[in-house]
C-alpha cells in the first residue's frame, strides 16, 4: 500500500446537510431566507484569506436581500490598522509578536454603532457580511462561517491572490504576508472563531472557490467530537526548498517534475488541514479547529492545563537525499523566547533518521575548545562579505544512519546534512530558527535567506562541546520492557524538553494507552500496521510505512499490530507524548 496524502474522517450523513457548488449554495441560503414573512439576518464571517470580493460579488448577485452591509466599510483606515498593528508586525524582516488585539480594534467605532444601530430599522432580509460581521448582530437568524485552510492561504499569499487583515498589501512580498498573518491576523480572528464556532449554522468550505461546500452546523460539530474518539491522520502537505531532496518523491507518490521536496507538515494543526468525507463529498477545514472545539477530549485535562487551546507536539519531515544541507542554526531558550516574543514556551525538537546514506552527518554542538568570539566574527564576515563559512572547524558533526535519534534542546547549534531523511519530532513554536549559516545559497526566490546572528549568538549554548553533546544528545536509547514478540525503548528527549518519545518493535498485538494526554505517532518501519479499540470504541484505523497519526487522550486503551503485507513481520512505531511529571 502506498502513503496516504489524503486521509480522511468517514462522517456517515444526510445528502441535505451539505451543499456543493455555488448554485446549489445559492439555493439554499435564499430558501432560508424567503422562510421568514418578516424580517431576517445572515451572516457571513469570514476568515483571512478567502477570495474577499468574489465572495462579496456572489453574495451581492446571487442570494435574496433588502439590505447588505460590507464590513469592509465599517473599518478603520489602513494607515491606522497599520499603526495599531506595528508594535506586533515589527520592522524585523521575520519575526514579531503575538498579538493582543481583537477583530473589533480594527474597526472604526462609530461606523461600527452607526450600523447597528440601523439593523432593527430595516425591513426584510438583511445580509452582513465580512470579517467582523458577527459584531453587529447579537443573535442573527443564520450564521455563516467562511474557513480557510492556513496551508491555502499560504499559497494564496505567495501567488499575490489574497491582502492581510484591513490592509491592501497583496503585493507585498510572501515574508510581510505571512509575517502579519502568523502575529496578527490569524490570532485575532482565532480568538473570535473560538467564541462563534458553537453557534455556526454553516460552514462553507471554499478551499476549492471553483466547487465550494456549505456544511451544516451540528454535522461539523459532530464530526469533531468523532474525531476527537478516534485515531486519525491530518492532511499532509509537501514543500520544495533550497536544500530539498529525492526521498519522499519515491516513498510518498509525489509530482516527479519538481526539483525537490524539502518538508512535508505531517503533524502541525496551525498549518495542517483535516479532511471529512461526508457520504461522497470530502470537506477541508483547518484542523486547528478541533483544537478550538474538543481540547480536553483530544489533548486530555494535563495537557490543556497547561497548553491551553494549542496542541503541543509537531511531526513534520525533512529530506536531504541528494539535496543539501539545511541552514546552521539555534533556537531559543524558554526565557528568550518568553521575553522576545511573548510565546510561553520554546522549540525544542529532535531528530529521527528515518533514513540516511552511508557518510551522512548531523551537525550538532559546539567542538572542544572552540573560540566563541572567533566563531560570531566569522559569521558576522560571511554574512557581511559573503565569504565561506568553515561550520566543520566549529561545529562537531556525528555519523547518522537509519534510525538513530538525536535531541536538540533549545541554544544546541545543529543543522541535518546532507543525504538524510528526518522525522523532526519538536514543541510547537516552528517559526523561531534562528539561521546562522546558510551555506552561501539562494532561497527559492532567488534572495538570500535571513540570517538572525544577533538572536543566535544570544542563545547559544556555548558549553554544549563534544563530550556533553555525546553524553547527553546522540542516541540516548535504552530499553524500557519488551514482551512476547515485541520491545519498547526510551529514546528521548533530553531533560529540558516536555516531550518523551517511545519506539516499539514488534511482530504480534501491542498494547497501548493514552493515560489521558494526546499521543502522536509514525511507523518508522515495516509497510503496514493497523490501530483498533479492544472494547470497539472506533473503526479500526490502517497505517502506511512513514504515516504520521494522531490518537487522542478520549481514545486510552488501543492495540497496534502488523497487518497487510507486514502480518507476521517486525515493524517499528515512533510514539511522542507530553510528559506528565515534566
Amino acid at each position: 500500500m502506498s502513503f496516504n496524502k489524503f486521509p480522511f474522517i468517514e462522517i456517515h450523513s444526510d445528502p441535505k446537510d451539505i451543499n456543493v457548488g455555488w448554485t446549489a449554495i445559492t439555493n439554499k441560503l435564499n430558501s432560508l431566507l424567503g422562510n421568514s414573512s418578516g424580517s431576517n439576518t445572515l451572516v457571513f464571517e469570514c476568515y483571512q484569506g478567502i477570495y474577499y470580493d468574489k465572495l462579496l460579488n456572489w453574495v451581492k448577485n446571487e442570494l435574496s436581500y433588502n439590505n447588505l452591509i460590507n464590513t469592509a466599510d465599517l473599518m478603520k483606515p489602513e494607515e491606522q490598522i497599520r499603526e495599531i498593528t506595528q508594535q506586533d508586525v515589527t520592522d524585523d524582516r521575520i519575526f514579531g509578536f503575538l498579538t493582543r488585539l481583537n477583530v473589533i480594534d480594527f474597526f472604526d467605532n462609530s461606523e461600527l454603532e452607526k450600523a447597528k444601530n440601523r439593523i432593527p430599522s430595516y425591513n426584510g432580509k438583511t445580509i452582513i457580511v465580512g470579517y467582523g460581521a458577527s459584531l453587529l448582530v447579537e443573535d442573527p437568524d443564520i450564521i455563516v462561517y467562511a474557513d480557510m485552510a492556513r496551508w491555502e492561504i499560504q499559497q494564496r499569499m505567495r501567488r499575490n491572490e489574497v491582502n492581510n487583515f484591513g490592509v491592501n498589501n497583496k503585493n507585498e512580498t510572501f515574508e510581510a504576508k505571512y509575517k502579519r498573518g502568523f502575529f496578527v491576523d490569524w490570532r485575532v480572528q482565532d480568538r473570535l472563531k473560538r467564541k462563534l464556532m458553537h453557534n455556526w449554522d454553516f460552514i462553507l468550505d471554499t478551499n476549492d472557490h471553483k466547487n465550494p461546500k456549505l456544511i451544516d452546523g451540528d454535522l461539523m460539530r459532530n464530526a469533531l467530537k468523532q474525531a476527537a474518539g478516534r485515531p486519525f491522520s491530518l492532511m499532509p502537505f509537501f514543500d520544495p526548498g533550497p536544500w530539498g531532496g529525492q526521498w519522499m518523491k519515491e516513498v510518498c507518490d509525489l509530482d516527479k517534475d519538481v526539483d525537490n521536496f524539502a518538508w512535508c507538515f505531517n503533524c502541525v494543526p496551525e498549518e495542517n488541514s483535516l479532511l471529512f468525507k461526508f457520504n461522497e463529498t470530502l470537506v477541508e477545514i483547518p484542523s486547528i479547529n478541533l483544537v478550538f472545539y474538543q481540547p480536553i477530549e483530544l489533548l486530555g485535562d494535563a495537557v490543556h492545563a497547561r497548553f491551553g487551546d494549542e496542541f503541543p507536539i509537531r511531526f513534520d519531515f525533512l529530506d536531504t537525499m541528494d539535496g543539501g544541507n539545511l541552514s546552521l542554526q539555534v533556537h531559543p531558550l524558554t526565557e528568550y523566547i518568553q521575553e522576545k516574543f511573548g510565546i510561553p514556551y520554546t522549540q525544542d525538537e529532535s531528530y529521527y533518521l528515518m533514513d540516511a546514506k552511508p557518510g551522512a552527518k548531523v551537525y550538532l554542538g559546539l567542538r572542544e575548545g572552540i573560540n566563541p568570539q572567533q566563531m560570531m566574527e566569522e559569521l558576522e564576515e560571511a554574512q557581511e562579505k559573503g565569504t565561506h563559512f568553515d561550520a566543520d572547524k566549529h561545529v562537531q558533526t556525528w555519523d547518522i544512519k537509519k534510525h538513530d535519534h538525536v535531541l536538540i534542546p533549545g541554544g544546541t547549534i545543529h543543522c541535518s546534512g546532507v543525504d538524510s531523511m528526518v522525522l523532526e519530532i519538536s514543541s510547537t513554536p516552528y517559526i523561531f530558527t534562528f539561521k546562522l549559516w546558510d551555506w552561501g545559497r539562494l532561497g527559492l526566490d532567488g534572495k538570500p535567506r535571513p540570517i538572525n546572528l544577533e538572536h543566535g549568538k544570544n542563545v547559544i549554548q556555548w558549553d554544549r562541546t563534544t563530550p556533553w553533546t555525546k553524553t547527553n544528545l546522540v542516541n540516548r536509547i535504552e530499553k524500557i520492557d519488551e514482551g512476547d514478540g515485541w520491545t519498547e525503548e526510551r529514546t528521548g528527549l533530553h531533560e529540558r524538553e516536555f516531550i518523551e518519545t517511545r519506539r516499539f518493535w514488534f511482530s504480534k498485538l501491542t498494547n497501548h494507552n493514552t493515560n489521558g494526554g494526546v499521543q502522536v505517532l509514525n511507523l518508522v518501519e515495516g509497510e503496514e500496521a493497523i490501530v483498533e479499540s479492544p472494547d470497539g470504541n472506533f473503526e479500526p484505523f490502517i497505517i502506511h510505512y512513514a504515516e504520521t497519526f494522531i490518537v487522542p487522550a478520549k481514545v486510552g486503551r488501543y492495540t497496534i499490530k502488523p497487518y497487510g503485507v507486514s502480518e507476521g513481520k517486525q515493524v517499528g512505531i515512533i510514539k511522542a507524548y507530553v510528559r506528565t511529571n515534566y
